[in-house]
């Protein structure tokens, strides 16, 4: 019974490799997507292009100006002078903010009062709007501490003391990485099960396949083989590339890591088997799995968190494997889970895997015969 398996896997290995298509599915794309997502997909922001108003101009608002420029978070890209200048600088995206000081700024600081500093962002990007307020409040806080430091005023009342447990530094790539693990191996898996029969019909061998002794299930395991090994090594590459040029600490169990790796490469080849059962040509195969990939990928919790999706759109996660192992593969890196914390995130993932490949294997049957 192996034997015949064994030949299998090998006739599809061969074919994998001598396919142009398939071949640069499983090179170029893992390649592409893992620069891509982890330079360019980032929560961070960086060199905030902001202008200044300074309608006080002295020593102090200076120094407040200066407290922004030496924080390597914000890029003065100029003053202002009027304010008829401010919603052209806006408008125009030359600048994400404007940072506005009033005429009082100095008095009212050696006097010791409250200091009123405007900031106008442009809100057309909620989300960046709302880090690049966060950052102005926590350079306006330093500021504040020195001032009063310096001139020995009374401290201010509360000072609030922020430590980020298993991402210290708050670095975007320490979240996004990771997960781009779970998003590559769900497209290079899914993509050379769902090519597999497929290919096969259009290139009119699949009858030569019934003809031969092997049982449809034992040509589903043959067919399945292939995808689960290519997943483990592109995985592994993708991993050492994490650790080793991204700089993500991988704090857990590797054993527990690959245990959802296995977990999640069965429940995704499922998936790809079930398309390609059912696809006559590559590109119906193609199709069937991008008509997945999407879905997928926007209700795993990849880009937006699943908390704040509607409730039944969350009851809808609960059958997507990319879920439960981007759960996994975070908290190994980053919390340093073993296998006894994941046991929650193990199980239902193996039971969308057994159904999977159940219900791959029924299809496969029928179109059989």
């Amino acid at each position: 019974m192996l034997h015949p398996i064994l030949a299998l896997i090998i006739k599809e290995f061969l074919a994998l490799l001598k396919d142009k298509r398939s071949r640069s599915v499983l090179i170029g794309p893992p390649i592409i997507q893992l620069l891509i997502f982890g330079y360019a997909a980032t929560y961070d922001l960086n060199q905030i292009p902001f202008a200044v108003y300074d309608e006080n101009n002295t020593v102090q608002s200076r120094l407040l100006v200066d407290h922004f420029v030496g924080s390597n978070t914000f890029e003065l890209i100029g003053h202002i002078t009027r304010d008829s200048n401010i919603a052209p600088v806006i408008d125009d995206k030359k600048a994400l903010m404007v940072l506005h000081i009033g005429p009082r700024f100095s008095d009212d600081l050696v006097a010791g009062k409250n200091v009123a500093v405007q900031v106008i962002v442009d809100g057309r990007n909620s989300n960046t709007a709302l880090l690049a307020l966060n950052y102005v409040r926590n350079v306006v806080l330093d500021f504040s501490v020195e001032w009063a430091q310096a001139q020995q005023h009374p401290p201010l009342p509360a000072k609030l003391e922020i430590r980020a447990w298993f991402n210290s530094n708050l670095e975007s790539q320490w979240f996004i990485v990771p997960g781009i693990i779970g998003l590559i191996i769900l497209v290079v898996s899914l993509l050379v099960t769902a090519l597999s029969v497929a290919r096969e019909r259009e290139e009119g061998t699949f009858d030569q396949l019934l003809v031969t002794p092997l049982r449809p299930v034992e040509i589903l395991i043959g067919k399945a083989v292939p995808g689960l090994i290519i997943g483990l090594i592109e995985s592994t590459f993708i991993i050492l590339m994490t650790v080793w040029w991204f700089e993500v600490p991988l704090r857990g169990q590797l054993g527990a890591l690959y245990l959802g790796l296995f977990l999640f490469l069965l429940a995704t080849i499922g998936v790809g088997l079930m398309i390609s059962s059912l696809s006559v040509t590559q590109q119906q195969g193609l199709l069937g799995a991008f008509l997945f990939l999407v879905p997928a990928i926007i209700l795993s919790g990849f880009a937006t968190p699943i908390a704040n999706m509607p409730e039944a759109v969350q009851h809808l996660t609960l059958i997507n494997p990319l879920r439960y192992f981007l759960v996994i593969v975070r908290d190994v890196f980053l919390e340093g889970a073993g296998v006894e914390q994941l046991t929650a995130q193990y199980w239902p993932m193996a039971l969308i895997a057994l159904f999977n490949l159940t219900l791959a294997g029924w299809l496969f049957r029928r179109r059989m015969y």
